[in-house]
């Protein structure tokens, strides 16, 4: 809705964006306010409290060929009646129908905090909203001016300490519980698993992560960024 009383479109859009691996983007206009991270083959990365949902018993149906990718949700429990709605201030909210108060209740809503917003912190940072400031550099990077960088709050460039060498002696630092970075310019291979994707990453100069697509049954699949990684946010639990 253009506003919570004119039912007009506005400028706001939900939509499944199929790029390189599919992702949930809310855009304003052409301007990316909300990104849901990657489908990981449970959940997508940047929305690790839809597993709460189960306690309606949901089911997820995740599809990707080369016709079709799609995204569904079902309640098994035929006593409940639920709805996703996106709110004309850009929340996605999850209802349920309580028979008792005949009324629709939130049991669930996106971009909970600062770091929900899409590119809140700058390329090879990451957002924690548990730190002062909530933006952090990267392990292995750090802040070009570093007394600007406190005195904007976590506002400024991140740059590498040291160089890639590009002669076998580079290596990698794992993030956990994290929103994977935006993967509208990475590379897939579906055919390799986590260690491939590893020498895969170590022999391209450009190279700058890698992560498994699919994390079910020991994980599968290879994502490989070869830019600046974007849009990274930590999670208490994932």
């Amino acid at each position: 809705w253009k506003n919570s009383y004119a039912p007009s479109s506005g400028d706001l859009s939900y939509k499944l964006e199929n790029r390189v691996l599919p992702e949930f983007f809310i855009r304003k206009r052409d301007s990316p306010m909300f990104r849901s991270g990657p489908w990981d083959g449970i959940k997508f990365s940047g929305m690790p409290d839809m597993q709460q949902w189960s306690y309606i018993n949901i089911v997820y149906d995740f599809t990707k060929n080369r016709e079709e990718a799609t995204y569904s949700y079902r309640p098994t429990n035929q006593n409940i009646y639920s709805r996703l709605t996106m709110s004309s201030s850009g929340l996605l909210q999850l209802f349920t129908w309580s028979s008792t108060s005949q009324e629709w209740n939130l049991v669930w809503f996106s971009s909970k905090d600062e770091c929900d917003i899409y590119g809140i912190c700058s390329p090879n940072a990451y957002c924690d909203v548990s730190t002062s400031p909530a933006c952090n550099c990267i392990r292995g990077f750090q802040p070009r001016n570093e007394q600007n960088w406190v005195l904007n709050g976590g506002s400024g460039e991140c740059v590498r300490k040291t160089q890639l060498s590009c002669n076998g002696g580079d290596g990698f630092y794992q993030l956990k519980k994290v929103k994977l970075p935006d993967t509208t310019m990475a590379l897939v291979d579906t055919r390799i698993g986590l260690k491939e994707c590893e020498v895969k990453c170590l022999a391209n100069c450009n190279c700058t992560a890698y992560a498994n697509m699919d994390i079910r049954n020991g994980g599968s699949g290879c994502v490989i960024w070869t830019r600046e990684l974007e849009d990274i946010r930590t999670f208490a639990a994932a």
